[in-house]
């Protein structure tokens, strides 16, 4: 089989990621899921894009494709000119670690080193230096400058999540995956991360896709898609809480229905 190259593929300079025919398959025979179905789908680049529906929808199986975090069965993944889906395992570890920023639910910080420390541990391992100016820059952002030197158990929950999306940003990637970002943080520490998300794409001109059950933080995204059955089946943009409810239940009722 012919090894993917990593020359870029045309795309619209409006779009930092995009899907095609995305097909994931789960299983075999009877015990056969089908988490994405012939999924088609463009992100915008410098946007917030949050992706909602039931559980089991495929929404987080969708990231994990985008992000080139899981295989897919059929249909093609490229983000910013990358074609992520041919890919081997060497090719997506580069692109991970240089192009695409990842914050999940748990931290994922390393308790002995400081704030700076973690923030800047992607570039550390990249052995890629540090610009400084931009550092500073995430850093005002995020709100942490007079905790970079105090370490993870020493921060609260609210400031640990920022730190780690100061990680996700500082090595400049095309593109950041989140994963359910304030699934572990109360009210007030979910709403420091999500004005922090949605700055980092106004001020920073970040694009950030980001998975999420909640629809106060769906309503800090431009733009919501909503996945049922592992199909995109429809979308809002300018959200509000109120809006996304009506769809999410709207989904819910429809997939009670046909079950």
């Amino acid at each position: 089989m012919a090894t993917a190259t990593l020359d870029h593929t045309p795309v619209d300079a409006d779009v930092i990621a995009r899907a095609r025919n995305l097909t994931k398959v789960y299983g075999r025979g009877s015990t056969t899921v089908r988490a994405l179905d012939d999924v088609s789908v463009d992100f915008a680049r410098g946007k917030f894009t949050a992706i909602m529906g039931p559980s089991g929808s495929g929404k987080s199986t969708l990231m994990h494709c985008m992000a080139g975090l899981d295989t897919v069965t059929s249909g093609e993944v490229i983000v910013d000119g990358d074609p992520v889906s041919s890919m081997n395992q060497r090719q997506l570890t580069k692109l991970r670690r240089t192009r695409l920023g990842f914050i999940f639910q748990s931290f994922n910080l390393v308790p002995t080193l400081t704030a700076r420390e973690n923030i800047t541990l992607p570039l550390d391992i990249a052995r890629q230096p540090v610009d400084e100016e931009f550092f500073e820059q995430v850093v005002s952002t995020v709100g942490l400058g007079n905790r970079l030197k105090h370490r993870p158990a020493e921060l609260s929950g609210g400031q640990q999540q920022r730190v780690a999306c100061a990680r996700a940003l500082v090595s400049k990637p095309s593109v950041v995956f989140a994963d359910e970002p304030t699934g572990n943080l109360d009210s007030t520490s979910s709403r420091e991360v999500l004005t922090f998300l949605r700055e980092s794409v106004d001020t920073l001109g970040q694009s950030v896709v980001m998975v999420t059950h909640d629809p106060v933080a769906a309503s800090y995204a431009h733009r919501v898609l909503f996945l049922a059955d592992g199909k995109i089946v429809t979308e809002i943009t300018d959200p509000t809480p109120d809006s996304i409810l009506t769809v999410l239940s709207e989904l819910t009722q429809a997939v009670g229905e046909s079950n």
